[in-house]
């Protein structure tokens, strides 16, 4: 009997889950009739797939898509080398002040990001920044708070005497976060590398303060050609916005034992 609650709950949780999602895919195939017709429908009354055409076709989306696809690799790379590299110095070097050092950067976390927004456009600004995608990648490799706290906690799980043991054969502590650090966490590199992606590739803050160049506009900001003062055209709209989403989902569903087994492993090293 408990069995079936737990299912009953879950099959409903699920669907709870699942239904914008659907409700987006149904509105990608419908006519614009149909999407301001009431009531509403929840099956297209005729699947029009030739709407995802129209919407690649409405503006330059492979330019987009290119855009995004850089700027989002090297915000990863920049993720994962920076963070896990700072991680490894609070977790495995001591240093006079490292405790009160991470404080200070784990303090920052409690800094909401619009306080740091126009700060960051003027000294962006100042240095000519604003136009490039230097704005968009740059800050990604000095670290971040969080990924810094998630990566600590994984180092902190290796064992003292393993590091001393590569210290004495003449390794340095860069030898050693490259050769042992750097495998031994390969779950919470891949957490941290899904996070970073997810947030670069669906930034749209960033993209719209920084970048006024059509060409460099990323697919977030792409998107908006559907949208108008007066009228939204909601099929192609949501029809882009699942063609957005797509890359994500895949890279979830690839990377999702790394996932799973990075955030279970944080909790146990909590």
């Amino acid at each position: 009997m408990l069995k079936l609650i737990n299912f009953v709950l879950l099959a409903a949780g699920s669907l709870m889950i699942l239904s914008p999602l659907w409700w987006m895919f149904s509105t990608s195939l419908k006519t614009m009739a149909e999407v301001m017709s009431f009531p509403p429908t929840f099956f297209p009354e005729s699947w029009n797939w030739s709407n995802y055409i129209r919407t690649w076709e409405a503006a330059p989306f492979t330019q987009y898509t290119i855009n995004t696809l850089v700027i989002t690799t090297l915000v990863v790379i920049g993720n994962v080398l920076s963070n896990s590299f700072i991680a490894y110095g609070f977790a495995k070097i001591p240093f006079r002040g490292r405790n009160v050092l991470f404080a200070i950067v784990l303090a920052t976390m409690m800094i909401p990001g619009f306080v740091t927004l126009i700060p960051q456009y003027v000294l962006f600004a100042k240095l000519g920044w604003v136009n490039t995608y230097y704005p968009l990648i740059v800050p990604a490799f000095f670290g971040s708070a969080f990924n810094i706290f998630l990566l600590r906690q994984f180092y902190m799980t290796i064992p003292n005497e393993l590091i001393e043991a590569a210290k004495m054969e003449g390794a340095s502590h860069f030898y050693i976060w490259r050769k042992i650090g750097l495998p031994l966490t390969k779950p919470a590199i891949a957490t941290v590398a899904i996070f970073s992606f997810n947030g670069a590739w669906n930034d749209f803050l960033g993209p719209l303060l920084y970048l006024n160049d059509e060409n460099l506009y990323t697919l977030q900001i792409g998107l908006q050609v559907f949208k108008g003062q007066l009228n939204t055209q909601w099929n192609y709209l949501m029809a882009g916005s699942l063609l957005v989403l797509l890359p994500v989902i895949i890279i979830f569903f690839f990377f999702q034992k790394y996932f799973i087994q990075g955030i279970n492993l944080q909790s146990g090293g909590k």
